[in-house]
């Protein structure tokens, strides 16, 4: 496996080794101990999956306030994707800075995102499927998000926005979220 660090401080983009031949293909997508050599988290609590049937559909910017902070481990086994997420951290050396990473289900990359920023994606392709590992049980009375419009972040979806919710559509700006403290 191939850890390749981003710009957001403790991110990575993780490329499992791709073995094939004339049945398909086989790769490690996970491992406790290569996990553990680079530092990351090796508990997940919650596994989730967000099945999109709509190229050009957008989710987040979500997080989870502490003590529900969450490491989240996204991979697209399904279609194409840009996963976006924000660093909240107060005092992190990339507060405020956004990441995007391409994910295509045919190289069963995954992204490692740090506790303490908030996530969102948009579909590249129709019928996209997406699995989140999480270190944290998800606690409604945590949850926070940023509106994944917001001028101030830049943000480069690829693609128009074709569906979004009401919700994320109505999520606060950057500028008055108040910095995670983990």
């Amino acid at each position: 496996m191939k850890f390749e660090p981003l710009n957001i401080k403790g991110a990575f983009k993780i490329s499992p080794k791709r073995l094939g031949d004339n049945r398909g293909a086989f790769a490690r997508v996970y491992c406790d101990k290569e996990f553990s050599l680079n530092g990351l988290n090796m508990h997940w609590v919650q596994m989730n999956t967000s099945i999109n049937t709509v190229k050009g559909t957008v989710r987040g910017l979500h997080f989870q306030r502490p003590p529900f902070a969450e490491i989240k481990l996204v991979r697209c086994v399904r279609g194409k994707m840009r996963d976006v997420f924000l660093d909240l951290r107060k005092g992190s050396e990339t507060f405020g800075t956004v990441c995007a990473v391409d994910l295509n289900s045919d190289a069963f990359e995954s992204v490692y995102i740090p506790a303490g920023c908030a996530h969102g994606f948009q579909t590249l392709s129709d019928n996209v499927e997406i699995h989140y590992c999480h270190s944290a049980p998800y606690q409604p009375s945590a949850e926070c998000a940023v509106n994944p419009n917001d001028p101030e972040l830049e943000i480069d979806w690829p693609l128009p926005i074709s569906n979004m919710s009401e919700r994320d559509k109505t999520h606060p700006l950057f500028s008055i979220i108040e910095p995670i403290s983990l």
